[in-house]
């Protein structure tokens, strides 16, 4: 601790610090004695060198005062910034262009520390900071050639180039080293300076520090590297382009040959090890285990972005701050949701996928897939792409209907209609494939089947927008046009959002924030961040929301099967379990996305130049990767169930009119409804006695049998 000084106590206090003292003391005495000369005439033959030696001592005694004035320089660098599963499972890192770990000495080998010390500075312990004989020999070959070739560094030297100045050689750079020099020998003890220096050298390919290198070189901690390895790392430093292995195996065995015999020269091993030692055959790392890439190199990408914007860092300083990343990755579903999507996409198609599985209750973000090779693409498709999500959109627009006026059993009719908007243009929808029923349907049947004409009269209905408006409650940060084709999906979004916004369908009507991370920890174990999960009151109508929900779940059920299968029907015999979802399909786009109590995934398949999905079987992979994904990811989980809040209640319906279901019906479902909106009336096209069975929307086979003539002419007249 400093203490306040006079000027005189002040000089000796920095003296005795740096141990100079004697040199201060013997300086003075032998200027003395000079003076002391027989004869005034020799004098002056005196003056000049000792105005130069003058000089240097005012030199270096100002350089020890200002350096003690000063006070320790910091001793902080770059290190790897680490990433961690939720389940405590290290998944990646970053380093920027620099790899770094820190790591303690007593956590370094002994081996290695040795083999340092005989290669690079024998003397470090009992020095000041300069090897004066060293530098001595090293000036005077430099003068000779007039040069900076000869490098005569103590560690201390080197360490101090390390965290403050280049590597040129040039004059003011040396004089510069050699103040930095000072103070870190002033206010750092030799053990920690030879444990920043064993962190912070440069060891080639990336690689900084022992730890990094050790883990490089031979897939290995630095504590846990024999005498052999320990000297082949010793070897590199020097010249990490010539004496790496990796470039040069004759020079690095002989240099690391050299360090052997002078660790036997200095006592520092025996015979016996320097034999086995220079007798070890080394195993290096296999090239292709040197890059090891992430396990969700897409997820740790928007992790480091999330963490920039947290910290209010630029993400250079969060590669290479230190810092311990712990996310909401959970590594079984993020292989899993690998594997489902490396099975299902065919070997060599061009096709892009991006994919999200999050916690609905959390908005954690639990696996992330934002294409299939991130080492040739890195540009995440999951978070910022934006596509068209098509009928994927249609949950918003009944959101708003259920909450203006509308209910599970609202019939409108399902035919080629044409659309007369306020500017006189005509605007004229249609259905997948041109199919129609001709006839009223029920909202149910209308999402189960993706109904485009009923959408859009719903979006007239109710007023373009509000659902724009309910968009933005569910998190869609887009621009919206308010305009009749925004039911049919036909702004762009992200992924992300559309996965948030489910979510909130999933969690009963509660807003979410997408994150990828929970805690951060920076270098010194201090928690700069941790998430709070607050509470709040649901933005969404609870009664609506589960209404919709239930609704959703018609996608899988065939009793909902009108004039065309359910949309889900492909892959409904592949859910053991109840969930609720909704697929949509442009010209290029293709999703689905659904959702259990405790998991929503969201997975988009397209083309990245917008080219058409013309193959039946590409069409198909965002439900199959989805279907077989939640799934697995639902492997050993009890039976969950959406619940039922207050207000809501379950009726046994006829799909076909939209009444309560009676014992003749050839198929009912349970739909649900807010209490008091609920049809009171039954069934009356499935009566008892009739000759005929009607057809599944209150048609008779022989209105089914009409020919298309006969229909064309009903459906227009």
């Amino acid at each position: 601790m400093l203490q306040t000084y006079n000027m005189t106590g002040l000089i000796r206090a920095v003296f005795s610090h740096t141990g100079i003292n004697d040199y201060v003391v013997n300086g003075a005495n032998y200027m003395k004695s000079l003076f002391r000369l027989n004869g005034q005439k020799h004098r002056l033959f005196y003056i000049l060198p000792l105005g130069l030696l003058a000089c240097g001592f005012l030199f270096v005694v100002g350089v020890y005062f200002v350096s003690f004035l000063l006070g320790p320089p910091e001793l902080t660098n770059d290190q790897n910034t680490v990433y961690y599963s939720v389940d405590g499972e290290k998944i990646g890192e970053e380093s920027g262009a620099e790899n770094r770990y820190w790591v303690e000495l007593e956590e370094m080998s002994p081996h290695l520390i040795e083999a340092t010390l005989a290669i690079e500075d024998r003397h470090f312990y009992s020095h000041n900071g300069f090897d004066l004989k060293r530098i001595a020999g090293a000036a005077l070959s430099d003068l000779k050639s007039l040069s900076l070739k000869e490098g005569a560094s103590t560690l201390t030297q080197q360490y101090a180039r390390n965290l403050f100045l280049s590597h040129e050689k040039t004059w003011a750079r040396k004089l510069k080293e050699a103040f930095y020099t000072v103070r870190l020998e002033m206010y750092y003890s030799k053990d920690e300076l030879l444990e920043g220096y064993l962190n912070t050298i440069y060891y080639g390919h990336g690689a900084y520090g022992a730890e990094a290198a050790s883990r490089h070189f031979f897939d290995k901690s630095a504590s846990e590297l024999s005498l052999a390895e320990s000297a082949m790392l010793a070897a590199i430093p020097k010249g990490p382009s010539y004496y790496s292995p990796f470039n040069d195996q004759e020079n690095a065995k002989n240099r690391q040959q050299q360090i052997l015999s002078l660790m036997l020269e200095n006592d520092q091993i025996t015979e016996q090890e320097h034999l086995l030692a220079t007798r070890e055959n080394l195993a290096f790392t296999e090239p292709e285990d040197r890059e090891k890439v992430s396990v969700a190199p897409y997820f740790q990408d928007s992790a480091l972005k999330e963490a920039a914007r947290i910290l209010e860092l630029d993400t250079e300083k969060v590669r290479s701050g230190g810092y311990t990343i712990h996310t909401t990755l959970d590594t079984r579903l993020q292989n899993q949701l690998k594997k489902n999507t490396g099975n299902e996409i065919r070997a060599g198609s061009s096709i892009e996928v991006g994919a999200i599985a999050m916690n609905p209750d959390t908005g954690g973000i639990r696996a992330l897939i934002g294409g299939k090779d991130y080492t040739e693409s890195p540009f995440n498709r999951a978070v910022n792409a934006k596509r068209m999500p098509g009928s994927a959109f249609k949950p918003f627009l009944y959101y708003t209907a259920l909450n203006n006026g509308y209910t599970p059993t609202t019939m409108l009719m399902s035919k080629p209609t044409a659309f007369k908007l306020e500017d006189g243009e005509v605007y004229q929808p249609s259905n997948y494939n041109g199919y129609y029923a001709n006839e009223q349907i029920t909202l149910a049947q209308a999402l189960a089947l993706s109904d485009n004409v009923y959408a859009v009269k719903t979006n007239l209905s109710v007023g373009p927008e509000k659902l724009v408006d309910t968009a933005k409650k569910f998190g869609i940060t887009s621009d919206l046009p308010a305009v009749p084709s925004l039911a049919l999906g036909t702004a762009t979004v992200t992924l992300e959002n559309m996965v948030t916004g489910y979510g909130m369908l999933a969690n009963g009507g509660y807003e979410i924030d997408s994150h990828t991370i929970e805690k951060i920890v920076d270098r010194h174990g201090n928690t700069v961040f941790e998430r709070e999960q607050k509470e709040s009151d649901p933005v969404l109508d609870p009664q609506a929301t589960f209404v919709l929900t239930q609704l959703m779940t018609g996608m899988f059920d065939r009793s909902l099967d009108g004039y065309m299968s359910v949309t889900g029907s492909t892959i409904a015999n592949q859910l053991s379990r109840t969930y609720a979802g909704k697929s949509g399909t442009t010209e290029s786009d293709s999703w689905m996305i659904g959702y259990s109590p405790s998991l929503v995934t969201g997975i988009w398949t397209g083309y990245d130049n917008n080219k058409q999905i013309t193959k039946a079987a590409e069409e198909a992979y965002s439900k199959n990767i989805w279907a077989s994904f939640m799934e697995d990811a639902h492997q050993n989980t009890d039976g969950q169930r959406f619940d039922v809040p207050p207000g809501v209640v379950g009726v046994a319906i006829d799909p076909a009119s939209g009444k309560r279901a009676t014992p003749y019906c050839d198929a009912s479902r349970v739909m649900y409804f807010e209490k008091g909106k609920e049809p009171e009336g039954h069934c009356t096209i499935h009566m008892p006695g009739e000759q005929e069975e009607p057809g599944r929307n209150g048609k008779s086979p022989q209105e089914d049998d009409r020919g298309l003539f006969d229909k064309v002419f009903d459906a227009l007249f």
